[in-house]
């Protein structure tokens, strides 16, 4: 008969339980440290439990329902080792506040998986979610949907490309930037979600790729993550990052991150190292506290001779540790969802998670703000450039003395444009110029439209609305 023993263990007044989890395993001979899970409160005392086998191995999903957000604002994603309920926070309703997500994980860890439970609440739960693949799409493919064949997506609005990624970031901000004026002239100072406005995540897929060293528009991201990151949450905008980034300095710098990991909730899949390292440097893990090293595979692993077959184990996709959940340093499992084998397209099984129905959205008060990227759902540079207009130029293909850098290049990073003397001319109007004249022609209120139409009236060259939404804004600022 198969039995789960628990012990209780206590060290002496004053001092704090510390230990080595694969030493542990090994002085009770258990091979399989999966079958072993230890919990401390941080000081003098233990639980440690072991299982006859690993508790983890099958955590399913009953009813997609399951994923709806709770009256606490959380989500259930999985299932600690002892059968209890592994939350994650999206929202505070004490503090009326959105959150910050981190998920990390090495390759093979089962990022994707946990990724598309995180998205598939998200759009039970009615959050407007801004998401960018940067693995090209591959990520989470079914978080576009159907749309593709005419049916709703199943996030607001999808991107995979880094420029398109910048276009959502400023989206965001911008969306942000609204909500503050709307709120401050509301009184109100916590949000409170539908009241008007739909809870907001700004999710990147693969993060790494945006902030790390070298990256083209890393120092512009990491401004936008920041600021969302602070100034979003009591306005009912949550950042998400997901990522394989195996140190600080691959997400934008040691100290972009830090306030992040420290306040947000954190997921840590199988991870590298260097990264658990500054981890525990960092003071992110409660005092005495160790999370025992999840394996790439389950089961007792021994030393295969050359001339013995090679055991076929199972994986450990989807192990993790809820950093800032109820049990920090216990394993915990996401749901096991998807079909058994790989599928031609899309999954069917992981598409039924997000359920029918369109996504949540932006609300339309902010919609005359955020310009053509999200109205029309832009990607790549064509999203970019509706968001991070060109610099104006003149009948000669000069423009005001800068000029932008390539699709390469970064947004916000301009380098002077050489003017030979013989060439100089006035000054030529910029799209801010011509704004400001339309308005200056005019005392009655004119909305963007009404701006755009009089603005390609006057015979310089044509722009489109989006880039004639971020010049009012600036004006306003």
């Amino acid at each position: 008969m198969s039995r789960i023993f628990e012990l209780t263990v206590e060290a002496p007044p004053g001092d704090i339980i510390s230990y080595h989890p694969m030493r542990l395993a090994d002085a009770l001979g258990i091979k399989d440290v999966n079958r072993l899970a230890v919990e401390t409160n941080g000081t003098s005392k233990a639980l440690v439990t072991i299982y006859p086998d690993d508790p983890l191995a099958q955590v399913i999903l009953a009813d997609p329902q399951m994923l709806l957000m709770d009256a606490k604002g959380r989500i259930y994603i999985g299932r600690y080792h002892n059968g209890r309920a592994s939350l994650l926070r999206l929202y505070d309703p004490k503090s009326g506040s959105a959150q910050r997500l981190l998920l990390f994980g090495t390759t093979g860890a089962g990022k994707s998986t946990a990724g598309q439970i995180i998205l598939a609440a998200m759009k039970r739960s009615g959050i407007a979610v801004l998401y960018a693949d940067l693995k090209g799409g591959q990520s989470a493919p079914e978080a576009f949907g159907q749309k593709e064949h005419g049916g709703d997506g199943n996030v607001a609005w999808r991107v995979t490309t880094q420029e398109g990624t910048m276009a959502q970031l400023r989206t965001t901000w911008l969306t942000m930037m609204d909500r503050q004026d709307r709120y401050s002239r509301m009184g109100r100072s916590k949000f409170l979600i539908g009241r008007p406005d739909p809870l907001i995540y700004q999710i990147v897929d693969e993060a790494n790729r945006l902030l790390e060293r070298g990256a083209p528009y890393r120092d512009e991201a990491t401004f936008y993550i920041k600021d969302i990151g602070r100034t979003g949450r009591s306005l009912g905008i949550g950042i998400g990052l997901f990522a394989q980034a195996g140190h600080l300095e691959e997400m934008g710098g040691s100290d972009t991150l830090r306030a992040m990991l420290k306040e947000g909730e954190v997921v840590l899949l199988r991870w590298t190292s260097s990264m658990m390292k500054q981890l525990v440097t960092d003071g992110l893990l409660p005092t005495g506290q160790v999370l025992a090293p999840i394996p790439k595979y389950a089961g007792e692993v021994d030393l295969i001779s050359q001339f013995d077959e090679d055991d076929d184990l199972p994986g450990t996709q989807g192990t993790a540790y809820n950093v800032n959940g109820r049990y920090p340093s216990s394993k915990m499992r996401f749901w096991n969802i998807g079909s058994d084998m790989p599928t031609e397209g899309l999954d069917p099984e992981i598409l039924e998670l997000y359920g029918p129905g369109a996504p949540a959205e932006i609300e339309q008060d902010a919609w005359d703000l955020i310009g053509d990227a999200y109205g029309q759902r832009l990607d790549g540079m064509e999203a970019y450039r509706a968001v991070f207009p060109e610099p104006e130029e003149d009948e000669d293909g000069e423009g005001g003395g800068v000029k932008k850098k390539g699709s390469g290049g970064s947004a916000g990073t301009r380098a002077a444009s050489p003017v030979p003397a013989s060439a100089a001319k006035p000054r030529a109007r910029t799209l801010r110029d011509r704004v400001q004249a339309v308005l200056d022609a005019h005392d009655e209120q004119l909305d963007a439209l009404q701006v755009l139409e009089l603005v390609n009236e006057d015979g310089g060259r044509t722009v489109q609305l989006g880039s004639v939404r971020n010049t009012l804004t600036t004006l306003k600022k």
